[in-house]
């Protein structure tokens, strides 16, 4: 049987050092890598047009556009966002460090460069860095609409699907940057501060579309957080059973949460109200509907949802 050779991984090497590009290209060549170099940022940016590498390595400081700029740039591309990148500085400042992990790298060695320090490094983040992609690939293969963002609300990935509702419905902060308006980011900051019990709401509806709404889902890292997006048409719904039925706006929510399922405490996260509020709301909406439990209340207002659509 013919068995396929394994694919190499591709490190692009950034740095204005002849003999610094060297000494890398022998090592990570003699590790089983193909080698791409680049002595500035404008050539890395030529190159990641036409290959998408499976590493970088990049020199913190060079003349004209510097690793930290260039770090930016490339984190900005679609094809090479996710790609880890390694920055190799002299500058062992805690201020330096702290600039490249911001500009998107995800580990630093410092020059002059110990070799198997750095293939270990390497081989350490391109194994993160599969990990990740797997893991990526089978939530869009599975459809979910689910993003990361920053703790300032920067988009840090998307799945594709939530990519294409962001761009539609998210201006730019800055170009090639999608950022989460104001009353979002005030949102993140009152779900990341909250503790059990709290009133903040899990479930936030963009500003100029109230169908789209950010559901928080966790924290991911330091600076990292999990969250998923979707269409709801709760609003309509909530509203169609107020006139209906005969409920308070109030009322109509929680009954059209109760109808898809959502718990009691699911519904007080949800909408930022206590688990007794959501009690006390539903003993009226029994009381109204003329029924004992919430799996009539749920067939009431299924049956008016089957009559409205």
């Amino acid at each position: 049987m013919i068995t396929e050779p394994k694919k190499r991984d591709v490190a692009l090497v950034v740095d204005d050092s002849p003999e610094t590009l060297r000494l890398l290209t022998d090592a990570l060549d003699g590790a089983g890598m193909t080698v791409m170099v680049a002595m500035d940022g404008a050539a890395a940016m030529r190159i990641v047009d036409q290959i998408t590498p499976d590493i970088i390595l990049l020199d913190a400081v060079m003349p004209g556009i510097d690793g930290f700029e260039t770090c930016r740039r490339l984190k900005r591309e679609a094809d090479v966002g996710h790609v880890p990148v390694i920055f190799m500085t002299g500058l062992a400042e805690t201020e330096h460090i702290v600039r490249g992990l911001e500009a998107g790298g995800v580990d630093y060695v410092t020059k002059p460069i110990v070799i198997e320090e750095m293939l270990a490094r390497i081989r350490v983040h391109l194994a993160n860095a599969r990990l990740t992609q797997s893991a990526r690939a089978a939530l869009d293969v599975s459809g979910r609409f689910l993003l990361a963002v920053s703790r300032h609300g920067k988009i840090m990935w998307a799945t594709p699907q939530a990519q294409k509702l962001l761009t539609d419905n998210l201006a730019a902060a800055t170009e090639d940057e999608l950022v989460l308006p104001e009353p979002m980011l005030q949102w993140l900051e009152q779900v990341q501060k909250g503790k059990p019990g709290s009133k903040t709401p899990l479930t936030a509806s963009f500003p100029d579309n109230e169908q789209l709404q950010l559901q928080y889902m966790g924290k991911l890292g330091p600076n990292e957080f999990l969250l998923r997006l979707a269409k709801d048409s709760s609003t309509n719904t909530s509203a169609q059973f107020s006139s209906e039925l005969g409920l308070t706006t109030r009322e109509g929510e929680v009954l059209s949460w109760l109808a898809k399922g959502k718990t009691n405490r699911d519904i007080a996260q949800i909408l930022g109200l206590s688990p007794r509020t959501v009690d006390k709301h539903l003993e009226q909406i029994y009381a109204k509907l003329g029924v004992e439990n919430r799996t009539a209340a749920a067939a009431i207002a299924t049956s008016a949802s089957r009559r409205n659509s």
